[in-house]
C-alpha cells in the first residue's frame, strides 16, 4: 500500500492558490454576437476615480471625528466631482461593467451616506444624546435606501427624473449646511434640533416618490452659442467668490424644487380635468 505524494508542482500550485490574497475578477459581459464573453480583471481608469470619491468620504469622516468640520464637508464636495466623472469616463472609454456600477454604489454609499451622517452628528447633534443619532440614522438609512431603489430600477423610470431626492444631492444639503454655517462661526450644539430636522428630512425626501429633475436629457456635446460659455464662467465665478453659501443655497433650491414641482402639479391637474 503506497500512500498519495503531492508532486511539488501540485503543492506550488495549491499554496499559490491558498495564499492568494485577493481571487481574480471573471464578469460576463454581451458581445459583439450576442453571446456571453468571460472577462478577466477590472478597469483601471474608471474605478480610480470611484476609489478617490470613497477616500474623500472616508476623509470627511475622519476629520469631522478631529473636529474639521470645513474640511470633512469640502471632502464631500469633492467626492460628489469624483462620483460624477466616474461614470462618464466610464462610457467616454467604453469601460462600463457590473463590477464598476456595484463599487460605484458602495461607494456612494460611504461617501453620500454614511459620511454626511457622521459630519453633522459630530458638529451638531451630539447633545442631543439619542435623539441626536436617531436624527443621523434616519438620513443613513434614506440613503441606503435611495441608492437599493435605484440599482434595482436601473432603466424603469423616466430618464428626465429621480424618484426621491439624489444621494448626492442630500450630502450636498448636509455638508453645505454643516460648512456654511460652520464658516459664520455658528455652533451647531445651539441650533440642534433644527439641524436633526433638516438632516431627517433629507433621508425621508430620498425615500419618497417625489420626483427631481435629473439633467439628463441636457445635450453637452452638441454646438451651443458663444454665450453659453460665458454663462458657466459666470457661474463659476460667483460660487468661487462665496463656495459655502452659493454651493448650500443651491442644493436647498434644488432639494426644495421636487416639492414645489408636485404641488404645482397637483394644483395644475384638477384645472387641466376641468
Amino acid at each position: 500500500m503506497t500512500e498519495h505524494q503531492n508532486t511539488p508542482k501540485d503543492t506550488d500550485a495549491e499554496g499559490a492558490h491558498t495564499l492568494l490574497p485577493i481571487d481574480e475578477h471573471v464578469e460576463e459581459v454581451p458581445g459583439p454576437d450576442g453571446n456571453k464573453v468571460r472577462h478577466k480583471g477590472i478597469y483601471l481608469l474608471p474605478n480610480l476615480f470611484t476609489t478617490a470619491a470613497l477616500f474623500s468620504g472616508f476623509y470627511a469622516i475622519v476629520s469631522a471625528m478631529d473636529g474639521n468640520f470645513t474640511h470633512a464637508a469640502v471632502a464631500i464636495f469633492i467626492a460628489m466631482v469624483l462620483d460624477g466623472l466616474d461614470g462618464r469616463v466610464a462610457r467616454l472609454t467604453n469601460t462600463q461593467s457590473a463590477f464598476g456600477a456595484e463599487y460605484d454604489s458602495l461607494s456612494d454609499m460611504v461617501a453620500f451616506g454614511i459620511a454626511p451622517a457622521v459630519v453633522v452628528f459630530s458638529w451638531a447633534l451630539t447633545d442631543l444624546g439619542k435623539v441626536g443619532w436617531v436624527f443621523a440614522f434616519i438620513y443613513v438609512a434614506g440613503a441606503a435606501l435611495r441608492l437599493a431603489r435605484f440599482n434595482t430600477h436601473i432603466g424603469d423610470d423616466d430618464k428626465r427624473y429621480f424618484t426621491g431626492l439624489p444621494s448626492p444631492s442630500g450630502a450636498g444639503l448636509v455638508a453645505g449646511m454643516v460648512w456654511s454655517l460652520a464658516d459664520f462661526g455658528i455652533d451647531g450644539g445651539n441650533i440642534a434640533l433644527l439641524v436633526g430636522i433638516l438632516t431627517a428630512l433629507g433621508g425621508l425626501l430620498m425615500v419618497s416618490n417625489v420626483r427631481y429633475y435629473s439633467f439628463k436629457d441636457l445635450d453637452f456635446k452638441g454646438r451651443v452659442p458663444f454665450f453659453a460659455i460665458l454663462v458657466v464662467v459666470l457661474v463659476f465665478a460667483v460660487i468661487s467668490s462665496d463656495p459655502s453659501r452659493i454651493l448650500w443655497a443651491i442644493f436647498v433650491c434644488y432639494t426644495l424644487s421636487g416639492p414645489l414641482l408636485a404641488l404645482w402639479r397637483r394644483r395644475k391637474s384638477p384645472a387641466a380635468a376641468e
